[in-house]
């Protein structure tokens, strides 16, 4: 009989530790979803940090494309927002006032996601125009993670990490988005999704999304999800708050120009060493995968150039380094990667721009 009442003690415990679990893990989910309003611009400007003026796409059609990028050189740009010509990488980098641990832009806005480092840091989405002047700051619940600006400028989905700091452990995440144009949560976790795997609904309690991508009608999306120790690469719509799985191993999903592939990154190797993540192109209407002639590891949401190139970004140093460089690799298997511009993180293909003194 005491063995019994033993053996039902120690179950009970066992039940009443998960519970507690599952309560923390979403008490601090309700915590860190923001809230559907928005905060005053920012006070500092985002223009260049020589007092220029700054235009993305104005005058539209003239000059080369440019790449917006986050410095990663250790030196007084470390962190700012840069940008510089497309055709001449190393001629004159435009520096900004402003700092951003990931950044995107699309449609005549751009998303800078910043964090305010103090005796308590603080983290937010600054949304700016194509002059680079900040028109809303929405407060994030986490640890900036991930920042993808639909096509049009007018949604931008944003993941956090919650809990945890790295995707190669234990760890939560919020993916919110935003619509720009209102400067205000649209769907503030995206967990309030309908997520069906086949007939069965994916509702399970450590669902985790991040990587969310835009289609050009802005409507239509591609994310990641993961449940049960499995990734899923889900499609989607916001308009009607629904979503399907497609195929497994997919995490970090970018959807080409063209709308008709997927770059993103995959677990090779599981349970042999460090994680590892292959870059590959998933085409959507066959489902194949080719894996991009890329060799090393890349923990990246990966960007793409145009609609033959994928960019991304890796360490100055073998084994991890403060210092990245965005390269640039085909997107059909084929070629050699090589460096784009160095120094630099989370690069975005932007329209001409128009510096004024």
């Amino acid at each position: 009989m005491r063995r019994w009442r033993a053996l039902a003690f120690a179950l009970l415990c066992t039940v009443c530790a998960a519970g507690a679990a599952v309560y923390v893990r979403h008490a601090a989910r309700r915590t860190a979803v923001p809230s559907a309003g928005s905060a005053p611009p920012a006070e500092h400007p985002l223009g260049p940090a020589d007092g220029s003026s700054l235009a993305v796409g104005e005058p539209a059609g003239q000059g080369a494309p440019a790449l917006l990028f986050r410095s990663t050189g250790v030196d007084a740009a470390y962190g700012k927002l840069v940008l510089t010509p497309l055709d001449d990488v190393d001629a004159r980098r435009v520096v900004s006032t402003f700092s951003c641990e990931r950044v995107d832009y699309a449609g005549g806005r751009g998303v800078c996601l910043n964090a305010d480092r103090g005796v308590a840091t603080r983290y937010s989405a600054i949304i700016f125009d194509r002059r680079f002047q900040p028109v809303a700051t929405l407060a994030l619940g986490g640890v900036p993670s991930r920042v993808r600006v639909s096509p049009d400028g007018r949604l931008a989905a944003v993941t956090v990490f919650v809990s945890g700091h790295s995707y190669t452990g234990s760890f939560s995440t919020l993916t919110s988005v935003i619509d720009l144009e209102r400067g205000a949560y649209l769907i503030p976790d995206l967990e309030q999704l309908a997520v069906w795997d086949g007939d069965q609904r994916l509702d399970a309690v450590d669902r985790n999304f991040w990587g969310v991508t835009f289609a050009s009608d802005s409507d239509r999306f591609f994310a990641t999800v993961s449940s049960g120790g499995r990734t899923h690469l889900i499609q989607g719509a916001l308009s009607d708050h629904t979503a399907h799985t497609l195929r497994g191993d997919v995490e970090c999903p970018s959807l080409s120009p063209d709308n008709t592939r997927v770059a993103f990154k995959r677990r090779v190797g599981e349970g042999i060493g460090p994680v590892r993540w292959r870059l590959s192109v998933l085409r959507l209407d066959t489902l194949e995968e080719v894996p991009l002639a890329e060799a090393h590891s890349i923990d990246d949401q990966a960007q793409w150039l145009d609609n033959d190139h994928v960019m991304y970004a890796l360490p100055v140093q073998e084994g991890g380094s403060a210092e990245t460089n965005t390269w640039v690799v085909d997107a059909d298997g084929r070629g050699e990667p090589r460096v784009l511009v160095g120094r630099a993180y989370s690069a975005v293909r932007v329209p001409p721009i128009r510096i004024n003194p």
